[in-house]
């Protein structure tokens, strides 16, 4: 009997997500929501990018101007 109860727990858990991501998928406050996030994502990500090329040229300056001072 448990196996069977198993069973139809999986064939209810298939069913509502099939009603779920269908509902997403065809619901254009959910697409607007997601084409935001990502496009959000992406400008964070790029942001942090340039962040770290920035930082990684303060380093670079801050360890030649430490080397010219140090051999003073």
């Amino acid at each position: 009997m448990a196996g069977g109860g198993n069973f139809l727990i999986r064939v209810l858990s298939y069913l509502a997500n099939e009603l779920i991501v269908n509902g997403l998928a065809n619901s254009p406050k959910f697409q607007r929501f997601a084409v935001r996030t990502s496009k959000r994502i992406e400008d964070i990500s790029n942001m942090a990018a340039q962040q770290k090329k920035d930082i990684a040229e303060q380093v670079k300056d801050a360890s030649k101007h430490f080397e010219s001072f140090k051999n003073q």
